[in-house]
């Protein structure tokens, strides 16, 4: 074990196994991460050589997708299971657009906070949560998310993600509901997930339920009726460089293009 990975075993982090916050940030090419996480990434590249290219199309969209809420108008962002600090955060998509967006991530993994927080340091209308996304109750009580986030106010709920690290028997929808059920008329939901879209997506599946404990590739008909009772904002639920590109798109689609939908949808 490195000197990093005691100093992280000693705060209470499993450095044994695999974490999601910091194998995504072994695709983005970050630098919070353990041998561990990079030898799980590694089985994955073997099935989906362009998983680099996807976790990009993923941070991408996201820039994309909060540029356009915060163009709409919402000025509150709730982003659960953020994962770790990278580059163009929510915060600062939205508050490029709009000084005054406030903007709190939830995530269970304690490292993300722990390397978050020095990033939000002087930044009054942004914090960091360390909690369950399971758990929505407990969620929007906590007092950090309270004193930024106004549930009588539209709320940009963002699973960016996240949801497909949920199994089945977590409910991922029925959670997407009581979220839902928390903000008011005018809140959005934000969606990008693994999309079961052929036989290298189903062999990625196994990968991560085998290394990592979860990843859920789901079909894009489920992962659509996430935004059930939702108006759904053109161009729908789709592969991620297809949400509104900022460039022309090629019409031929790799394993890579379509290994990701996602969507956002306004609350009538």
């Amino acid at each position: 074990m490195t000197d990093q990975q005691a100093e992280w075993a000693a705060k209470g982090i499993d450095v044994t196994r695999p974490s999601i916050a910091r194998a995504y940030d072994v695709v983005l090419n970050g630098r919070d991460n353990f041998e561990v996480d990079r030898a799980f990434v590694a089985e994955v590249v073997k099935v989906v050589p362009e998983l680099y290219d996807v976790a990009t199309y993923n941070r991408q969209v996201l820039g994309r997708g909060v540029r356009y809420l915060a163009a709409q108008g919402v000025r509150q962002f709730l982003d659960l299971g953020s994962g770790l600090p990278t580059v163009e955060n929510t915060h600062q998509a939205a508050q490029a657009v709009a000084p005054d967006a406030r903007v709190v991530y939830v995530d269970v993994d304690p490292i993300v906070r722990a390397h978050g927080l020095g990033l939000l340091a002087e930044n009054d209308r942004t914090t960091l949560v360390t909690a369950d996304i399971r758990e929505p109750e407990k969620v929007l009580a906590d007092p950090e998310v309270t004193a930024l986030i106004d549930l009588d106010r539209p709320v940009a709920v963002m699973m960016i993600g996240i949801l497909h690290h949920l199994a089945d028997a977590d409910d991922p929808q029925g959670l997407v509901g009581r979220y839902l059920d928390a903000v008011p008329s005018g809140s959005h939901l934000f969606v990008t997930h693994f999309c079961d879209a052929g036989p290298e997506a189903r062999e990625a599946e196994q990968k991560f339920l085998a290394l990592l404990g979860s990843g859920r590739f789901r079909t894009a008909e489920e992962i659509t009726a996430y935004f059930d009772g939702l108006d759904l904002v053109e161009p729908g639920v789709v592969p991620l460089p297809l949400w509104r590109p900022d460039g022309p798109v090629a019409d031929d689609l790799t394993v890579g293009h379509r290994l990701m939908y996602g969507g956002i949808a306004r609350k009538p």
